[in-house]
């Protein structure tokens, strides 16, 4: 075909065309990204003090000025440049037990020890972006790591694992990305399922999606703690018959998500519930969110009140707390050998229980703890990077209250809450939220602690009509 290409534009036409462009975001949401969720949560915390409290931001310490730097970043604190360059950061890191007295390998290790927040969780916060590029290769970086480690054991692998910390960090690091790589390559081929699966990568990392649906309000369902996306199997399409886009993730550290080696904290999925509604739906939306879910929804309605429409809490976990009044939170986490250990006897014992826990989760259906949801759940658990995960279940912080997190969302939360809840006092619970939390409707239901999953066919009428009339209530108020 004969095409008329048109001549390159210049640099102010391309800024006149990006702002005209109607799928830009709005310039208020993409702000939001800009403040950490630790400084605006302080910040909150010091109005309700009426003290004046600094923000957690991280110090940036004054460093000599290092010849020839790895570091390439404003913060110096990432690998970058070419694969030479990268090579020579990696096989300083590698290295890191011998010590050196180069100034450019000094600084790496340095770094690896800032960087160190958990064992072996360095390496991607140095590496990652260089990998994420393609700077270097994944499989480059596993050969260099079992090329080191032979060198030190004169030609071979131990059976009992590498004998230097870095080459476990780097190798294993590695070895999960291309796990997780492959994954997401087979959920794009894949005919399973009713709905199509998407990837996005969030700050390095690979989370899927899907989204049903091409017009209407948009709804962003989130599962609970051990689930993914597929638990709102019989919701998404049924929500999006009611005229919503639906969309559902699974968040980081759970199904086909990836599983870094991070410290995870409620901030940081609550962090990656706001950037995947600024950064992939692109508009406000009516957040769903079960069990943890739940929480996680209320502190990204509480942080972030410009991206949230309404909130939907499904048997949300966190408490009620009657008269609070100074709140105190700490962001600093810290993992232990007694966290690890715990993690393991729960992995063990949840691989052994599990269809057991479910049916108990599920008192008036217990057939819907069928088993595909219980395979789904057993696949999961065998993923690289679990423990770490599991390890988050004796570090979270769910301090701050519901009532105090949903007090800006008065006519705009939505509590539907199953009666039979083996996990909690339901009906405590229903009681403390109507006394504590004005302004909040309540739905009970005759079902455990899913009952989305339990009891789609009643739970679908429920949001679809709390959808509709939050949208008029929207639009009575913009009107006026």
């Amino acid at each position: 075909m004969e095409l008329e290409w048109g001549s390159l534009p210049t640099l102010d036409e391309l800024k006149q065309f990006m702002n005209e462009n109607p799928l830009k975001l709005k310039e208020s949401l993409t702000l939001i990204k800009g403040m950490s969720i630790e400084t605006v949560l302080q910040k909150k915390l010091s109005k309700l003090r009426e003290t004046n409290i600094s923000n957690l931001n991280f110090k940036q310490s004054q460093r000599n000025r290092v010849d020839k730097s790895v570091f390439v970043t404003q913060n110096k604190n990432v690998v970058g440049g070419g694969t030479n360059s990268i090579l020579n950061a990696l096989a300083a890191y590698l290295r890191y037990l011998e010590g050196t007295a180069r100034d450019d390998w000094q600084q790496v290790h340095e770094k690896l020890r800032d960087a160190e927040s958990r064992d072996g969780a360095s390496f991607f916060t140095l590496f990652g972006p260089a990998i994420c590029l393609g700077i270097i290769s994944r499989r480059r970086v596993h050969y260099e790591a079992i090329k080191y480690e032979k060198e030190r054991n004169a030609g071979f692998l131990s059976p009992f694992g590498y004998s230097a910390t870095t080459v476990t960090a780097a190798a294993d690091a590695v070895c999960s990305m291309e796990w997780y790589w492959l994954m997401a390559l087979k959920g794009q081929i894949s005919d399973e399922g009713t709905y199509p699966i998407r990837i996005w990568r969030w700050n390095g990392y690979l989370i899927q999606y899907t989204v049903v649906g091409n017009e209407g309000p948009a709804v962003l369902l989130v599962h609970g703690f051990g689930a993914f996306l597929e638990h709102y199997r019989d919701n998404i399409h049924g929500i999006s018959k009611g005229g919503n886009r639906v969309w559902a993730i699974t968040i980081l550290g759970f199904g086909k998500s990836e599983k870094p080696n991070v410290i995870y904290t409620e901030l940081l999925w609550a962090e990656l519930l706001r950037d995947f509604i600024i950064e992939v739906v692109g508009e406000p939306v009516h957040l769903v969110g079960n069990s943890i879910g739940g929480y996680f929804a209320s502190i990204v309605a509480c942080f972030w009140p410009a991206l949230v429409k309404s909130v939907v809490l499904i048997n949300s976990a966190g408490d009620v707390i009657p008269g609070y009044g100074y709140l105190q939170f700490s962001k600093e986490r810290k993992t232990s050998v007694v966290a690890r250990l715990g993690a393991q006897l729960l992995l063990l014992f949840l691989r052994l229980n599990i269809r057991t826990i479910m049916k108990d989760y599920y008192p008036t259906k217990t057939e819907r703890a069928d088993d595909w949801l219980i395979n789904k759940m057993l696949r999961a658990s065998f993923d690289p990077g679990v423990l770490v995960v599991l390890e988050s279940i004796f570090s979270l912080n769910l301090s701050l209250p519901i009532n105090y997190l949903l007090e800006g969302f008065k006519e705009k939360a939505l509590i539907i809450q199953g009666m039979k809840d083996p996990i909690s006092d339901s009906k405590s619970k229903v009681s403390m939220l109507k006394e504590h939390c004005s302004g909040v409707a309540i739905r009970k239901l005759d079902a455990g602690h899913c009952p989305h999953d339990e009891k789609p066919e009643d739970v679908n009428p429920i949001i679809c009509q709390w959808v509709v009339a939050a949208e008029s209530k929207i639009l009575a108020g913009s009107i006026s």
